[in-house]
């Protein structure tokens, strides 16, 4: 398979060895501000990890060459909307997600299946704590978000998520902490009085984003729309 990589951080070099140790070819290398997309013509599939800032462009100049894209970047979601629209109206191919580890997405279903079943108990006050490298840009992370959003399909009780603490009993809390180079770690808390039961995932490296990444690029190949890791791990 041919690839084209936008952004070439630390998660773009992941990716480009990965893919590379997978026997694909990497066509295309741009930077997050790059402004010639031709290149990615030759590409079957452009994977984008960059910046909250040039992630909406980037995406958008991938659908008008005509390439499907999945991104990863997060901290820009509030312009999603208008990409996906973008993305319909121009018939191309777009996958998001806030974290492409396989572990991550079977987390986030477990946590899903925990809080369905906590919802009743309510003596147990749910939280979810993340850390990130000081190197994050965003917070709290685009995973500690998704897995609070996905907890709160669950709990009747909790209406919002809010970063730090809140005086509002409706307001699901997410603490975020920035600590050396920990590629991620996240919680799902559910605490009372007398005890409490935790949910973690803790990533060891970056690898695992990025054979994940890869992982949905062969699968995204030819497919059209907009599509999710829920389709592509059908749950």
């Amino acid at each position: 398979m041919k690839i084209g990589i936008i952004g070439y951080g630390k998660m773009g070099k992941a990716i480009e060895r990965i893919a590379l140790d997978s026997g694909h070819e990497i066509v295309a290398i741009l930077d997050e501000n790059d402004e010639s997309f031709d290149t990615l013509k030759k590409a079957d599939v452009a994977i984008e990890f960059t910046s909250p800032s040039s992630a909406f462009n980037n995406l958008k100049k991938c659908i008008d060459v005509g390439v499907p894209v999945l991104s990863g970047t997060t901290g820009w979601l509030d312009q999603q909307p208008a990409l996906i629209k973008y993305c319909k109206e121009h018939d191309g191919t777009y996958f998001y997600a806030s974290n492409y580890s396989i572990g991550v997405n079977l987390f986030f279903k477990i946590n899903e299946l925990v809080a369905e079943l906590m919802n009743s108990h309510t003596e147990y006050q749910p939280h979810v704590e993340e850390i990130h490298h000081v190197h994050k840009k965003d917070s709290p992370s685009g995973t500690g978000i998704t897995l609070a959003e996905r907890m709160l399909k669950h709990l009747t009780n909790k209406k919002n998520w809010l970063e730090g603490d809140s005086t509002n009993s409706e307001d699901l809390s997410i603490y975020s902490k920035r600590e050396g180079e920990v590629p991620g770690t996240h919680s799902a808390v559910y605490a009372s009085e007398m005890d409490n039961i935790t949910l973690t995932h803790t990533a060891y490296t970056r690898d695992s984003f990025a054979l994940g990444a890869i992982k949905v690029a062969e699968w995204l190949k030819n497919k059209k729309g907009i599509l999710t890791m829920s389709d592509f791990m059908g749950m």
